[in-house]
């Protein structure tokens, strides 16, 4: 009887749990799309900046399988491979607006970490990268310039996790076409823009009146 009990209990609990997946899913592959056309100067930003740093990665070692090893990172030339890799795909993914939210997740992640690895010791004067080329050399002050394109990187990949690619993607292009074959009604950006400008509006008129 205590078995029989306990199942349906574990059946509602695994429900749960799946319909908690499948919205993770569907909030990752179906972003938001009325994020405004000039999202695309974001993803270009951010994304060209990740395609470079992995291609530098394989160009120069130094920065790929040299600057990991000095870190004291693990596997450092298969994190080396993985990271330029990841860079350079996901870098086109973010220029081209294609799985933006799944790709900006692992950006976000990178940068943390490469924040923790490399500013912590320059802040302490310990870091075995070679030192910035002119003062501060340590420090506060230090941490905050040579961090500035770590900042910028991940505030834009948590900006593009938020808002989503904009309808200038190869997401919202995709969509537009799925639409198309299941014959659903599809809302320009304008049409968008106009609705919300409605609902924000009608509160205000009636209390106008």
């Amino acid at each position: 009887m205590a078995l029989r009990a306990r199942e349906p209990t574990r059946r509602s609990f695994v429900d749960k749990g799946m319909k908690q997946l499948r919205r993770i899913i569907d909030w990752l592959l179906n972003p938001p799309l009325t994020a405004p056309r000039s999202t695309l100067i974001m993803r270009l930003m951010v994304g060209g900046v990740f395609l470079s740093e992995g291609i530098l990665k394989f160009v120069y070692p130094n920065q790929g399988v040299g600057r990991f090893t000095k870190l004291g990172l693990p596997l450092p030339h298969i994190t080396a491979t993985f990271i330029g890799s990841l860079e350079i795909v996901g870098g086109l993914l973010l220029i081209a607006g294609l799985f933006t939210r799944v790709i900006a997740i692992p950006f976000i992640m990178e940068m943390v970490v490469a924040i923790l690895t490399t500013k912590i010791s320059l802040y302490l004067g310990t870091s075995p990268l070679p030192p910035p080329p002119s003062p501060p050399t340590v420090g506060f002050w230090a941490v905050m310039h040579e961090t500035r394109s770590d900042y910028a990187q991940i505030l834009t990949s948590i900006f593009l996790l938020v808002v989503g690619p904009g309808s200038w993607s190869l997401d919202a292009l995709l969509r537009r076409r799925k639409q198309r074959s299941e014959g659903q009604p599809m809302l320009s950006e304008s049409r968008v823009a106009s609705s919300r400008r409605l609902t924000h509006e009608r509160p205000r008129a009636d209390a106008s009146i």
